[in-house]
This record gives structure tokens, sequence and C-alpha cells, in this order.
């Protein structure tokens, strides 16, 4: 992993919030014209680090089902701190369904609060609810974050 430079939560969040209102569209990662979740996480690492952490091969709707691999859980483990306890300006990884692979991505931006790309509507700001504390997979930290 690259030595990253210093940014704070405050940041992260600033910049999340700065997607809102952005459409969904599936695997685009660019602000105010389309992005989906994994493209949010994206845009928000290119704009703190001026690069991509990896290069992101085409997929399909059902990818997760059809690999059968953790891909979000193992790309987040690469590139970015895994923690267990989410604070705001964390990556969370959600699981639909408590036994299916992990397929969705949200920035907490407050303590019950998260910035999310969902089919159908424009990235926006929700309150984070029991159904998505239940399920979410994994929890991870931007690199050289701080309070």
């Amino acid at each position: 992993m690259r030595e990253h430079e210093k940014h704070s939560r405050a940041r992260v969040i600033s910049i999340a919030r700065s997607w809102i209102g952005t459409p969904y569209h599936h695997q685009e990662s660019v602000k105010g014209a389309g992005c989906d979740c994994l493209g949010l996480v994206r845009g928000v690492y290119r704009e703190l680090y001026g690069f991509e952490a990896q290069k992101v091969p085409a997929y399909s709707r059902d990818w997760a089902e059809a690999g059968g691999v953790e891909t979000l859980l193992k790309a987040g483990r690469a590139h970015l701190r895994e923690t267990d306890r989410p604070r705001p300006g964390d990556i969370l990884i959600f699981r639909f369904q408590k036994s299916a692979l992990a397929k969705h991505a949200a920035i907490m931006v407050g303590e019950r609060r998260m910035i999310h790309a969902i089919e159908n509507a424009p990235v926006c700001e929700v309150h984070i609810g029991r159904w998505w504390w239940r399920h979410i997979a994994g929890c991870f930290q931007f690199p050289g974050c701080s309070d």
C-alpha cells in the first residue's frame, strides 16, 4: 500500500456530501453525472488521493452472486484499514441477506447517518436503521484518515 497524506474524517464527509444528488448509474463514478455505490466510494477516494486504488473491471448487477467471491471485502482489505468500530468518515460494506455475499457500500457521515447510491435513486444521505446495522459485513477507514 502506498503512503497517503493525512486526511480528516470531516474532509471525507464533506466530499461524500458533495456527491448528494448524483444520479444512480451502474458502473459509473462521475460526480453530478452518475455513480453506483462502488462508484461513490471510488470517487471519494480519488478526490482524497488523486488516483484510483485499483482498476475496476466491468461488472454485472449480479456480480457477487455470479463470482461467488467476497470481492468488496477483499478490495477493502487490500486498499483500506479494516476496523471493528464504525465511525463517521468510514466505509460500511453490507450484505443484503445474511447468507449472501457483501455487495453494497456506503460512507458513514454521522452517528446514525450514511451516504450511499442505490438503484432508482440519486446519491442520498439516510438514517442507518436497525436493518442496515444488522447487515454490516465490514467497516473500513480511508488510509491516513484521522480525527
